[in-house]
């Protein structure tokens, strides 16, 4: 049985909650590898809407065993504030698993994250203010809190005061805050120790041993692959790797056992934050999309940035990924329009480009080459099959197909849970 990787293809917000929510039934492990809870989920059962943000989105599925790994940073308040929501809506959190290794946000962190983005003004990156940044820097300059760390009071309360000697240096001085003080922090962080306890676990071993036993274990990443810290549009990422390679440091899985790779591709394309984005739209049409789209950001409340579906991103995508299938979701939002345009190709000075380019500078001076595409005004939210589509909707996933790269396995026509047309199994 396979270990597949679903992650986004474009800036994330694709519909990467209900993709893995479908296939929630049939696989055993749902595991998160890295983010926090800046990212969001958005999983529709019934007539219920879940907004997931620090959960992986299969704890929704009864049988499924929730992940949360050790690439994850976690704030250990959001994570019992969302465990207890759940709870009250009767959803069963108690299979939940959390890496021991994962790193812990702390309120030092999210005091740096909202200060140092007002310092930056008009330079700002654009985060969600949730100390996600802080943390994973504070993992790679090795001064870093893991939740094991809650359970040996005296490394907590070293690690806490060694971090924060560096810390206060830059609020007080740089930003004329007050400094924060080591003790409270431990002692807020130690309330959460005994609540979280039954969670924490060996999770690489158990997930090692679960592949190799062959249950179905899906990996799911946050955001999306142009938000990557290495592959995304540079500055304007987060600060981990959503990317396919991300779910194998993210878990302590190797590459090897991996045997899909999963790309959620909008039928347009969104943004939340700064940063490039060729094909935005600033029309009617923009506003159109975000209306009918219901585009505004599950963890952030900030509406999306709208515009038309880019090609060159897909096939960007497909490439650093490895990916071998897609999942186009959305595809409903886009009934009524006449023609549909779709970007192709980019103009650079004066020049066609047809893969992104890897110059920031490039990249954000690109111009959108677009073909238009003939629309539909057919609804489309109870198509079963792919042969139930509108011929133009038939022909607009076919093209977008052949222009990304991989195969369109499966094409979400609505926001519910059964609103799916499934062309080939992703557990084949």
């Amino acid at each position: 049985m396979p270990a597949l990787v679903l992650l986004g293809a474009q800036w994330g917000d694709e519909g990467k909650g209900k993709a893995t929510d479908l296939l929630g039934g049939s696989v055993d492990y749902v595991v998160r590898y890295q983010g926090g809870n800046n990212a969001g989920h958005t999983v529709v059962v019934g007539d219920q809407k879940y907004a997931l943000h620090l959960l992986p989105s299969g704890i929704l599925s009864p049988g499924c065993t929730p992940v949360i790994g050790n690439g994850v940073v976690v704030d250990p308040a959001v994570l019992l504030s969302e465990l207890s929501g759940l709870n009250e809506r009767g959803v069963d959190t108690s299979k939940l698993l959390l890496s021991g290794n994962a790193h812990l946000i702390t309120p030092y962190h999210t005091t740096v994250d909202k200060v140092t983005e007002r310092f930056l003004g008009s330079r700002k990156i654009g985060t969600t203010g949730r100390g996600i940044g802080p943390t994973y820097a504070d993992k790679i300059n090795r001064v870093g809190i893991r939740v094991q760390d809650l359970y040996d009071e005296s490394i907590l309360t070293q690690k806490v005061e060694a971090a924060l000697d560096f810390k206060n240096q830059i609020l007080a001085k740089l930003y004329n805050r007050r400094a924060i003080e080591a003790g409270a922090i431990v002692e807020e962080l130690l309330t959460y120790a005994e609540q979280i306890k039954p969670y924490v676990a060996d999770t690489t071993l158990i997930l090692n041993n679960a592949i190799d036993e062959g249950k179905v274990v899906l990996f799911e990443g946050g955001q999306g692959t142009l938000l990557d810290v290495d592959h995304g549009t540079y500055p304007f990422v987060t600060s981990s790797n959503p990317t396919a390679g991300g779910a194998c440091t993210g878990t302590g899985v190797g590459p090897t056992k991996i045997s899909r790779v999963i790309g959620i591709l909008k039928a347009y394309t969104t943004r939340v934050g700064a940063g490039p984005f060729p094909t935005e739209l600033f029309d009617q049409d923009g506003e159109d999309l975000r209306r009918i789209g219901g585009e505004r950001g599950v963890t952030t409340g900030r509406d999306r940035r709208c515009g038309w579906f880019d090609a060159p991103i897909a096939r960007y995508a497909t490439r650093v990924n490895g990916l071998t299938d897609f999942f186009l979701t959305k595809l409903d939002v886009l009934t009524g329009w006449e023609q549909i345009p779709v970007c192709v190709a980019y103009e650079i000075d004066g020049k066609r480009v047809e893969e992104l380019p890897y110059s920031q500078s490039d990249f954000h001076h690109a111009k959108p080459i677009y073909e238009m595409l003939p629309g539909w005004s057919e609804d489309i939210t109870k198509a079963k099959t792919f042969a139930d589509l509108p011929k133009n909707a038939q022909a607009y996933v076919k093209a977008l197909e052949e222009m990304s790269g991989a195969p369109i396995s499966a094409i979400g026509v609505g926001p519910g849970r059964t609103e799916t047309i499934e062309i080939n199994s992703f557990l084949s």
